[in-house]
This record gives C-alpha cells, sequence and structure tokens, in this order.
C-alpha cells in the first residue's frame, strides 16, 4: 500500500506518531479518541462474528495484524495492542446477540464521535513536515486504521503525561 512514501509494512511508527500528536497533542482527545476507536473495533469484531466461520476470518485477520505491527511497532506496544484485542473480543463474546444493524449504527456513530472531537479540541502544531508524504487518501486512512490503536495506546499508558514539545523531541531521536 503506498500513497507518496507511505508504505503499510515499512511504516515509521516514531514518525506516525509525531504526525499523530500535531493534530491530537492533548489528553482529552486522546483518551476520546481511544473511546471511539474501541467502539469502532467492537463493532467490527460484532460484524465478523457475526459472519460464517467467523473464527477464521477473526484470526486469520488478526494473525496479519500482528504481523505488520510486529514489523514496525515496538513490542510493549505489541503486548498491550494485542492485550486489549483480547479485552474486546472477551467483551463481544459475554455480550448477547442483536442484529448485526446495530452494529452497523454503532460503528458510524463511534466514527462519528471520533471526527466530532477535532471541533471540541482544534489546536494542532504545524503539519507541513508531514503534508508530502502522508496525503490524504486511501492509502493514509488505512495506514490510520492500521496503526491508530498503538498509537492511542502509547499516548494513554506511556507519554501522556509528557508536555507535547518533550515527546516531539523524545519521538525524533
Amino acid at each position: 500500500m503506498k500513497g507518496g512514501n507511505v508504505n503499510l509494512f515499512r511504516a515509521d511508527f516514531g514518525e506516525l506518531y509525531r504526525r499523530h500528536l500535531c493534530r491530537h497533542g492533548g489528553f482529552g482527545i486522546n483518551v476520546l479518541h481511544l473511546v471511539a476507536v474501541v467502539g469502532v473495533y467492537l463493532s467490527l469484531l460484532e460484524l465478523a462474528f457475526s459472519l460464517p466461520a467467523a473464527e477464521w476470518v477473526i484470526g486469520t485477520l488478526l494473525a496479519i495484524y500482528a504481523a505488520v505491527l510486529g514489523c514496525n511497532v515496538p513490542l510493549r506496544l505489541i503486548a498491550l495492542t494485542t492485550a486489549v484485542i483480547g479485552v474486546l473480543i472477551a467483551v463481544c463474546l459475554a455480550l448477547p446477540a442483536v442484529n448485526p444493524w446495530v452494529y452497523v449504527g454503532a460503528l458510524i456513530a463511534s466514527h462519528r464521535f471520533q471526527l466530532w472531537h477535532h471541533r471540541v479540541f482544534p489546536q494542532s502544531l504545524d503539519m507541513a513536515e508531514f503534508n508530502a508524504k502522508y496525503r490524504k487518501g486511501p492509502a493514509l486512512f488505512v495506514l490510520l486504521a492500521v496503526y491508530e490503536l498503538p498509537i492511542l495506546l502509547n499516548y494513554v499508558a506511556y507519554e501522556g503525561d509528557q508536555p507535547l514539545r518533550n515527546t516531539l523531541a523524545s519521538s525524533e531521536s
């Protein structure tokens, strides 16, 4: 998957994280984004569980996801992301069966909730450094869909208490 110099399988996680911090530098927006992403993942997992051979579909997709992350994400984040996805699967298995359209609605609502955060937290830093490489479009959408959960978990679990400028500087080294 390419878009500019973007490659899904050889992403620079530190660079993606710095780009993320330009748009989402505050603790509040990152926590709300994490809530929204959890809603998206729960909805997608529930939809996947409604498919025939769901265990195979989900297992295959998660194995591919883990392989992609394994090439590009620090080990502590792979472990944390795996644990969070494990909890989400356990939640899915514990939820009562409902019409899959409920999860389509929840997916849309979670995505809209995530977009709404930018109105509540409009501050951002200059993204000129990233605009040429990370152009809006399908490639960036897929790249962020794959890496957003580890990016948010990195912020919330490990770096959210650091001032923004210190985090940006430490990510560059």
